[in-house]
């Protein structure tokens, strides 16, 4: 199905989030509480306090927020693509979802368009949703597939893609990219570090960067999945 898909109606994106205090004691007195009931189902190393794993909240909507939304558009250019790459991103949650969400509206709000993440329909997408309505937002029309049958969701998922129906396992976009000779996306940082790299080294710039390199490999990735070539350097535009 995929090498029939026209790409220029691809929105690739990728997501960034972390928890919504800089440590456990920043929490309020409930939220405390209730993350300490979370941690519970957290798989701890022996001696690990709930304090200990409070870095692991970002990837939970309820305990995390969403500092980095990177999407990327292909756009056809004789015989090769063009990809271009934008990101919202900052401290202010409600201001980048709105500024995505208006940009989801504008471009992307027809049947025939498609959004791409890698782990999208497990992580991204949902977070987004979630995060929308916590923030008092109405949910994009493509992420809100309630009452939606199968064929009606315009949501691609790259790690659905390479399971074939196989759901027993979890494979990662740098295990992914490694397989297919692509330029590896954590040459720089990974997940288990954004928060870090947010809250005590304030280097949303940094984050940016990396958010973007993974929009880029799940583009190279869909190339790859269609047996075409890949995205030159030149062929990728930061806006």
């Amino acid at each position: 199905m995929i090498k029939h898909l026209d790409l220029t109606k691809i929105l690739v994106l990728d997501i960034e989030t972390v928890p919504q205090y800089s440590s456990f004691k920043e929490l309020p007195e409930n939220w405390q509480y209730l993350w300490g009931k979370k941690a519970l189902l957290i798989k701890k190393e022996e001696g690990q306090t709930e304090a200990d794993v409070y870095p692991r909240a970002g990837i939970y909507a309820e305990f995390g927020k969403i500092i980095c939304i990177s999407c990327g558009f292909f756009s056809s250019h004789g015989n090769s693509y063009q990809f271009r790459v934008k990101s919202f991103y900052g401290d202010d949650e409600k201001k980048l979802l709105i500024e995505f969400n208006q940009m989801l509206e504008r471009y992307y709000s027809d049947a025939g368009h498609l959004l791409c993440a890698h782990n999208g329909k497990e992580f991204d997408y949902p977070y987004i949703a979630r995060r929308c309505l916590l923030n008092d937002l109405e949910i994009p029309a493509m992420l809100n597939t309630a009452g939606k049958k199968p064929w009606e969701v315009n949501l691609l998922d790259t790690m659905e893609l390479w399971k074939f129906g196989d759901y027993k396992s979890y494979t990662s976009l740098e295990l992914l990219a490694a397989s297919f000779g692509i330029p590896t996306p954590k040459d720089d940082i990974d997940g288990s570090v954004v928060w870090k790299v947010f809250w005590e080294d304030k280097d949303i710039e940094r984050i940016r960067i990396y958010c973007q390199k993974d929009v880029v490999t799940v583009a190279q990735l869909l190339l790859r999945f269609r047996n075409e070539t890949m995205l030159d350097d030149d062929a990728i535009v930061y806006l």
